[in-house]
């Protein structure tokens, strides 16, 4: 993406460990709770909870960006509009966004089975020591 200049935005999307996206836009395309909006530079200042979705983004030559989040949040102010998500994805096209959010929710699907796992012994073994100190405190 080229430099920040009039007629743009700065877009930043930022996820808890990285900064996806950063860069000048002209327009940004995003689905919140009510549906679909569109925001340009010049539209008035406003925030958005954002609803797990497809972000479509162009810079100034025309091209077509995309991102997919889970839930989100997105403040714009004056030129600037920053989304912040707790997961996320970019892509160059659709396709290859849709493949990449596959693997990538997999991956957190696996991780996810694992902590829950490891959670299920740790409550496990902390009820019987309880149930032992119990049965010592109370013979």
């Amino acid at each position: 993406m080229k430099a920040f200049g009039p007629g743009t935005m700065q877009f930043k999307l930022l996820l808890p460990t990285e900064i996806l996206v950063d860069g000048p836009i002209v327009k940004l395309i995003a689905e919140g709770y009510d549906g679909y909006f569109c925001l340009l530079p010049r539209h008035r200042d406003f925030v958005a909870a954002l609803a797990p979705g497809v972000l479509a983004f162009h810079d100034e030559s025309g091209a077509e960006y995309f991102a997919a989040i889970d839930e989100g949040v997105l403040v714009k102010c004056e030129r600037s509009v920053m989304v912040s998500a707790y997961n996320g994805v970019r892509g160059d096209d659709l396709d290859r966004l849709q493949g990449l959010v596959e693997n990538t929710y997999l991956q957190l699907n696996e991780h996810e089975r694992k902590a829950r796992t490891a959670l299920s012994r740790l409550e496990a073994g902390t009820l019987r020591k309880f149930k032992a100190l119990q049965d010592i405190i109370h013979g």
